[in-house]
């Protein structure tokens, strides 16, 4: 996980798991609106996972 990802997910969570996939996006961005802070743990954790 870079920083300039790291960054990405605080500002904008979904567009830091633009390649992580579909569905992560759609998780990320549903999280996003209903709190930003839900939204930049979920991909914070997205990013930080090893197996995707």
């Amino acid at each position: 996980m870079s920083l300039g990802r790291v960054i990405l997910s605080i500002l904008f969570p979904p567009l830091a798991v633009y390649d992580k996939g579909c569905g992560s996006i759609v998780i990320v961005f549903i999280l996003t609106i209903l709190g930003w802070i839900p939204g930049v743990i979920a991909a914070l954790i997205i990013l930080n996972n090893p197996n995707r």
